[in-house]
């Protein structure tokens, strides 16, 4: 629930503050880079929209491997940490243990995160990356985000109807 420093006022507006044209961009259309190349259908345009929305999830997958591989580390660390504190409080055998077993292990056989980042480049992403843009080419002459442009322009479209005086 909203609340009001006066009585009887309206809840605050969700559209947030009215804009005029000159803070909306460029009202004239797609720039060359995001205008759809003659002859590229609307279901090549969507077609191509899932195709890199496909490459910008794994690209959020590359960075939670990142963010892995920073949390791993900084676990170690403090694992580090508490070996020196379990040996100061006079625990050797515990603090033989937790380094014997934890400190500095493999995240998966043979592998410490920064190498799963890497076979991830090497294997998946890359490759990925490459693919996407080959078919962008092929199908669009390599322009990007062709889906966006469109639903920029209908809402464009949509705001000067509803703003047409």
């Amino acid at each position: 629930m909203w609340a009001s420093a006066s009585a009887g006022s309206a809840p605050p507006s969700r559209a947030g503050p009215a804009r005029n044209s000159s803070q909306c961009g460029n009202m004239a259309g797609p720039d060359g880079e995001h205008r759809r190349p003659p002859g590229v259908n609307d279901a090549t345009v969507a077609a191509l929209g899932m195709l890199t929305k496909a490459l910008e999830y794994t690209e959020r997958a590359r960075g939670h491997l990142s963010a892995v591989h920073h949390m791993t580390g900084g676990a170690d660390r403090m694992l580090a940490e508490a070996v020196r504190m379990l040996r100061e409080a006079g625990h050797g055998d515990q603090a033989d243990l937790v380094e014997r077993e934890l400190l500095g292990r493999d995240v998966v056989p043979g592998m410490w995160t920064y190498q799963l980042i890497e076979a991830y480049d090497r294997t998946y992403y890359r490759a990925f990356t490459a693919v996407e843009e080959q078919v962008r080419q092929d199908l669009a002459a390599g322009h990007r985000h062709l889906a966006e442009a469109k639903m920029q322009q209908a809402a464009r479209a949509r705001r000067r109807r509803h703003t047409a005086p």
